[in-house]
């Protein structure tokens, strides 16, 4: 067997990595990083330790991780509480493959979701991140309708929308950037305005005009559009889009990869609603950031629609990681901790001091659209000649002038937002609002 070492890598078209001694360099050499421009893209900041909000850097550098790493860190990095449940259930099964067999820490998982969802989820299907989870709720939608002899073909989603970037998430999402590449793969989907204050009748309109009996479903993500730019709507109109397209016997898919757990004040955006939805997306802040896990709850009603002596109609759908064992008691460590009193009351701390802080951003100028749900406060940044698309260079600016005040945020164009763990202090709240005063006095001057 031959030993593959630096001196062979070049029969490959690898770099040759002598003399590269910083975690950065070593990175650039080997890795395709997500969301990256890799030609023009400085090198990443390596990371070589977590604790609570903190991110330390290679040199020494500490960050506040403000936007929870992508929005999955619900209780702070390393957090040993979880890191005590992973180690014990690596000692006994790290893993085992969930087609013909079980285990406990699955069952647990799901005997403990379903009583925080909405009343009318009945099962839970596993995957393993977000993106999966809404593939497999498409995927139960369509087939739904297949096996109970009435297929539909149609789906309507919000314009601007974010679903994941699997090819059904894509589908669904906004046409945009990101999905331009490959539109000509991408089944069609109709869209509607999302409903934020001043377009409620508009969307209203638009579903009204597409509504029909090949509806198969409608989905959304409820209350918070999230990597379309922190775009806010209330549960009123939600829960009356959703009652016109149920009324045509669409099934209803929220979207809660990351509102959910706690981040809109409550512990999924739907318990906003008074309309429940059919089928639930869940991944993020599932395990508290600590591993990947996707979830898929459904009602009684669909979960029946596939069980039969007729083979043809089971989901055939599955991961090699499904359920994984670590990954399953992690998010139950996780669901320990949310669930806590400390927990629930630093929600309503800092979606109070959010609160506060979202008054103060009101009257500041270069700024616009404040907005807030929850743990979440997000506003636009006004910048003369600037326009609000992803690749403005405002967003460069703002995020590395950010980043020299040890703050991490990772502006969606010029849309700036704070998503912390749960964790943070008042004192470093007040660290990332101060970075935030400054950002807006060097933008302004």
């Amino acid at each position: 067997m031959e030993v593959y070492t630096n001196e062979n890598r070049n029969r490959s078209g690898l770099e040759d990595l002598t003399g590269l001694k910083s975690l950065g360099e070593r990175d650039q050499a080997v890795i395709w990083h997500p969301f990256t421009q890799m030609q023009t893209a400085p090198l990443p900041i390596p990371i070589v330790r977590g604790e609570g909000t903190r991110l330390y850097a290679e040199d020494g550098t500490t960050y506040i991780d403000a936007v929870s790493s992508w929005w999955v860190n619900t209780h702070g990095h390393s957090h040993p509480y979880i890191a005590e449940k992973v180690a014990q259930q690596l000692q006994t099964l790290e893993h085992v493959i969930f087609a013909g067999f079980t285990h406990k820490p699955a069952i647990e998982l799901a005997e403990r979701l379903l009583p925080v969802l909405p009343t009318n989820q009945n099962k839970i299907f596993y995957s393993d991140n977000g993106s999966t989870a809404v593939e497999v709720a498409l995927k139960m939608a369509f087939q739904y309708w297949h096996n109970t002899g009435q297929p539909r073909r149609k789906v309507i989603a919000l314009e601007d929308a974010y679903h994941g970037d699997t090819f059904g998430a894509m589908a669904v999402s906004g046409r945009s950037a990101f999905t331009s590449p490959f539109v000509p793969f991408l089944f069609d989907v109709e869209y509607i305005p999302t409903p934020v204050p001043g377009r409620e009748q508009e969307a209203v309109n638009q579903l009204q005009s597409l509504l029909s009996d090949d509806v198969a479903a409608f989905i959304f993500e409820p209350l918070i559009q999230g990597a379309g730019g922190m775009v806010m709507y209330k549960p009123e109109i939600l829960n009356q889009l959703i009652g016109m397209a149920r009324s045509h016997g669409a099934l209803i898919i929220a979207d809660e990869v990351m509102t959910g757990f706690g981040r809109t004040g409550k512990l999924f955006a739907s318990h906003h609603l008074s309309e429940q939805p059919d089928l639930m997306s869940l991944s993020k802040g599932l395990t508290g950031g600590t591993m990947a896990l996707g979830v898929t709850a459904c009602t009684k009603k669909i979960y029946d629609a596939f069980k039969s002596e007729d083979k043809h109609k089971t989901l055939f759908h599955g991961h090699s990681f499904t359920a994984n064992p670590l990954a399953c008691t992690a998010a139950l460590a996780s669901l320990d901790l949310l669930l806590s009193d400390k927990t629930q009351e630093s929600i309503q701390r800092i979606s109070r001091r959010h609160a506060v802080f979202a008054e103060h951003l009101t009257q500041k100028p270069g700024v616009k659209n404040v907005r807030q749900q929850g743990t979440i406060l997000a506003f636009d940044l006004d910048a003369d000649s600037q326009t609000s698309s992803y690749f403005n260079t405002i967003r460069d600016t703002a995020y590395q002038f950010l980043l020299d005040q040890g703050v991490l945020m990772r502006p969606l164009g010029n849309v700036l937002y704070i998503l912390p763990p749960y964790c943070i202090t008042d004192e470093e709240l007040d660290t990332v609002y101060a970075a935030i005063e400054r950002l807006l006095q060097h933008i302004n001057r």
